[in-house]
């Protein structure tokens, strides 16, 4: 055998190697493959979009069937099909509790290979956001103990990350709202309160969301309590309800969750790889809410593309210490092949390929809202209308009020 044809050997296959790096990228986009689904869903063709994941589904190799599932799980729930959201979210969350069990060879083998062929574990916020999702789903069944168990675990679970995980996360304010809405309606009204005054530390800027702090801690007999909110919210009314009246919170999940994209960053070894970055894909405005002759625009409790961020910030830095690592594996590897072959041309390459296989995975959950917008409405018992208004396109919903009850209504805006 010659010279050249022993050494052409090694790079031939160093060479198939890149195109099945190639192909594997391609094969492995979750998000090029579910770009019809996304357009379906967005505009409101849900049947379609259903349709588009389960064909996505039928391929799938179970790297990308935790984002099956929770794309199926919002777009049931964006279509008001609660009970068969509750089901699929259900399933992702107990596949999600698989996946955190990530066994030893799975971790290696990840200094060499492109992430994206690992199965998708989800970011912790999305994590939170299914049992988020859940308790919405049970409210507009009327099952608020169903709720309030998914409440506690968004709230148990965050707790955990930030105390014994050391993240530097903030609790999520609408799951805390939504509690203190759930309590108020069981007539639980200490824990009612408790809820709405967390929800107020974690975002002070609630405004007229702020009415039931105000009345429930006079109830109470939170009076000290009670003076210092009449003074921060001087113009908010909050006389207790009448006899005839109920309360309506109109949830508004307003826009698009951000979008994942490469981004630069330069290792201690002086390498530059890729990492994913969010990018939002809009802010969406504030939407104008009506019952009856009654009015107001919506208030941001929640913006998921914040909390995105801080979710993904937080990681990158525990991915930067793994490229570490990694590039010393493939060092080590390709110093290795170009030793066997007694090519230096053949360790660079294989060098350069062992680094192109590690793309960033940007898969995230995207049929997320950005924002979780509240209005909050005092009606007489009976039958009402809602209309929400956003970027021009109308939204009515019918909603029964009952004396002394508080309805969550749900609603799915996308620009």
């Amino acid at each position: 055998m010659s010279f050249s044809h022993r050494h052409s050997m090694p790079c031939q296959a160093v060479l198939a190697l890149v195109g099945v790096v190639l192909l594997s990228g391609c094969a492995g986009d979750y998000v090029a493959r579910t770009r019809q689904l996304r357009t379906a869903y967005e505009s409101e063709s849900y049947e379609f979009a259903l349709a588009e994941l389960d064909a996505v589904a039928r391929q799938d190799t179970g790297k990308d069937t935790l984002l099956v599932l929770l794309d199926r799980g919002m777009v049931l729930h964006a279509a008001g099909r609660w009970r068969e959201s509750i089901q699929t979210l259900a399933e992702a969350d107990r596949l999600a509790a698989e996946l955190d069990v990530i066994s030893v060879s799975e971790e290696a083998g990840s200094f060499l290979t492109n992430e994206r062929e690992r199965a998708y574990r989800g970011e912790d916020f999305e994590r939170l956001m299914i049992s988020v999702l859940q308790a919405l789903n049970y409210a507009q069944l009327g099952q608020d103990e169903e709720a309030l168990v998914e409440v506690r675990r968004v709230n148990e679970r965050l707790e955990k990350m930030i105390v014994e995980e050391k993240k530097p996360y903030e609790q999520l304010a609408i799951a805390r709202y939504i509690g203190g809405v759930l309590y108020e309606d069981q007539r639980e009204w200490d824990s009612a309160y408790i809820d709405y005054a967390k929800a107020l530390e974690q975002e002070p800027g609630l405004g007229v969301l702020a009415e039931p702090l105000l009345r429930l801690a006079k109830k109470t007999g939170r009076l000290e309590e009670y003076e210092r909110l009449r003074r921060r919210f001087p113009d908010v009314w909050h006389e207790p309800l009448g006899a005839g009246e109920g309360q309506v919170l109109v949830v508004v999940e307003a826009g698009l969750s951000p979008e994942k994209e490469p981004a630069d960053r330069r290792l201690e070894t002086h390498d530059i790889i890729q990492v994913p970055v969010y990018r939002d894909r809009g802010r969406p405005g504030q939407a104008h809410v009506w019952v009856r002759d009654s009015g107001q625009r919506t208030m941001t409790v929640t913006s998921l593309a914040d909390v995105a961020k801080v979710h993904l910030n937080e990681r990158i830095g525990r991915m930067l210490a793994r490229q570490v690592a990694g590039a010393v594996v493939k060092a080590g590897l390709a110093a290795g092949a170009g030793a066997l072959t007694k090519s230096r041309e053949v360790g660079a390459l294989a060098f350069l390929v062992l680094n192109a296989m590690n793309q960033p995975d940007l898969r995230s959950w995207m049929s997320l809202p950005a924002e979780f917008q509240l209005a909050r409405f005092r009606l007489p018992a009976g039958r009402h209308t809602v209309t929400v208004e956003a970027s021009g396109l109308r939204t009515e919903r019918e909603v029964e009020v009952e004396p002394g009850r508080v309805r969550v209504l749900v609603v799915r805006h996308y620009d």
